[in-house]
């Protein structure tokens, strides 16, 4: 089994949607967590893109990465695009997935156009997940 860690700056939206992608395509394949630098609350529109696919993260927590044992984690998953990733020590297999952040704090933006902006985001993330998926298949085989 692979433990893995999914980091962004808010652990609001990508690394959440990340979380609940990765739970529910690699199963018991997989430990998945999910942690930012600066945590604040898990984004409603990341919950509402979710469940539109059948993923239910509304019990998610915004986590500090801080809290995360270095140890506990084989692989770390940047999900940072324009903004600073955190940085999470140790021996780790490091990827990182560049996915614009679909929160937005202009008001012109309808919210149906935030809620697409997500819909994106989770489309390119759950993406990047199926294509790592099979490349560990591949692996073990």
């Amino acid at each position: 089994m692979i433990r893995i860690l999914f980091l962004c700056v808010a652990n609001s939206a990508r690394s959440q949607m990340a979380e609940g992608l990765a739970r529910s395509l690699l199963g018991a394949r997989a430990s998945v967590r999910s942690a930012g630098s600066q945590p604040s609350q898990v984004n409603p529109y990341a919950i509402a893109v979710m469940a539109e696919i059948g993923i239910d993260i509304r019990g998610h927590s915004a986590k500090s990465v801080d809290s995360i044992d270095p140890t506990s984690v084989d692989a770390v998953v940047t999900l940072c695009a324009e903004e600073v990733c955190p940085v999470m020590a140790g021996k780790v297999q490091r990827l990182h997935w560049p996915i614009a952040d679909p929160a937005s704090d202009d008001a012109a933006l309808s919210a149906e156009e935030v809620m697409a902006r997500f819909r994106v985001a989770r489309d390119q993330i759950k993406a990047r997940i199926v294509d790592w998926a099979q490349r560990l298949e591949r692996e073990t085989v």
